[in-house]
């Protein structure tokens, strides 16, 4: 991510915190980040992980796409990038991402939010994908559906995978 990126990244973290009143220690520990971590990634320092942006997201109980809209260059890591296409405005909140996956690459997601299901199309390549112990293979043109509030994967063989991820989020007013 570039200097300008994590920047407004931090800017928009540190915002998203205060206005729902957490302390810098408070979501740290909530979200199992170093306090000093935190610190840095609200200052625009720092190279925060998938994982790491995913945590703070559930902790904060906004979308991963409430916390990366600023940003316009793909986030990733180790061989993963994911950039935010489009994010509805209606309830529930539908998030629609662009991903790509190098080859030989396994990506064990965390769980999202609570209701939360994910869809995934692949584009080109092949991916198996799913919840942990129950992932499907996919090739061009397959989907798959499931229960994102549970651990899940991502995982390449020997060609690279674009995919469509969409992420249906709990209507507001419900509870799973």
């Amino acid at each position: 991510m570039d200097q300008h990126s994590l920047e407004t990244l931090g800017r928009h973290l540190q915002s998203l915190r205060v206005a729902r009143g957490w302390s810098l220690s408070g979501l740290a520990a909530a979200a199992g980040v170093a306090k000093s971590n935190l610190s840095r990634l609200e200052q625009g320092n720092g190279n925060p992980t998938l994982d790491t942006i995913w945590r703070l997201a559930v902790q904060l109980n906004v979308p991963f796409g409430n916390l990366v809209a600023p940003i316009r260059v793909p986030v990733g890591e180790e061989g993963v990038q994911v950039r935010l296409v489009d994010q509805g405005e209606d309830n529930p909140r539908v998030d629609a991402y662009w991903m790509s996956c190098a080859p030989n690459t396994t990506r064990m997601a965390e769980s999202h939010t609570p209701g939360a299901e994910e869809s995934v199309t692949v584009v080109s390549g092949q991916l198996e994908v799913g919840v942990t112990g129950h992932s499907q293979h996919l090739r061009a043109g397959q989907s798959h559906t499931f229960d994102a509030e549970q651990p899940h994967l991502y995982r390449t063989r020997d060609s690279w995978a674009t995919l469509l991820v969409t992420i249906v989020y709990q209507k507001e007013g419900e509870e799973s």
